[in-house]
């Protein structure tokens, strides 16, 4: 399947937005009890997921993702933006996490769901902001998140040094429903 250029900046531009957008979010909401200000509607809460939309410069209508801005209980410096998007044209669906730099990029992010080993997705890019992983998300995959009750994502610091990082699956089914 091939996708145009204009695709790839598009979604990366959204993506590295909403990143830049739940990391101010979550760092804003950790150090005051007041609301974050972010950028970028948020049109919808489902569960512990969050849906924000914006209309990128040069596009024809907003485009919408739905997130999650999560944190390893015991190592306050390892957090992860989960991300999950449809493609502008709506033929894809995209699952995008971003971490924090220093990760082991080769061993790349690994995925459960409840208890079932989903696999491992290869890190794409590291920008100033994280580092990021991305998976096209087939139907099995929708299902076992709309169906899971909690997902754990794993990095690694070393390839002996795995941390996992467990996120709420609540909401997941409806907010992804509602994705345009």
């Amino acid at each position: 399947m091939a996708f145009s250029k204009a695709f790839f900046i598009s979604a990366l531009r959204l993506s590295a937005r909403l990143a830049v957008l739940a990391s101010i979010a979550h760092v804003a909401a950790a150090l005051t009890s007041a609301p974050a200000a972010a950028q970028g509607a948020v049109k919808g809460k489902f569960g512990d997921w969050e849906m924000r939309c914006e209309t990128p410069p040069g596009a024809s209508r907003e485009q919408c993702a739905l997130l999650q801005s999560i944190a390893a209980e015991d190592k306050p410096n390892v957090n992860l933006v989960v991300i999950v998007l449809k493609t502008a044209d709506g033929k894809s669906r995209l699952l995008r996490v971003i971490t924090q730099l220093g990760v082991l990029l080769p061993a790349g992010l690994g995925l459960k769901i409840d208890d079932t080993d989903v696999g491992r997705a290869g890190f794409v890019r590291c920008l100033a902001s994280g580092c990021v992983a991305e998976v096209v998300m087939e139907d099995k995959l929708i299902e076992q998140l709309g169906a899971g009750k909690s997902a754990t994502f794993i990095v690694f610091n070393t390839p002996e040094e795995g941390v996992g990082i467990p996120m709420s699956l609540e909401g997941f089914k409806d907010g992804f429903g509602k994705l345009p």
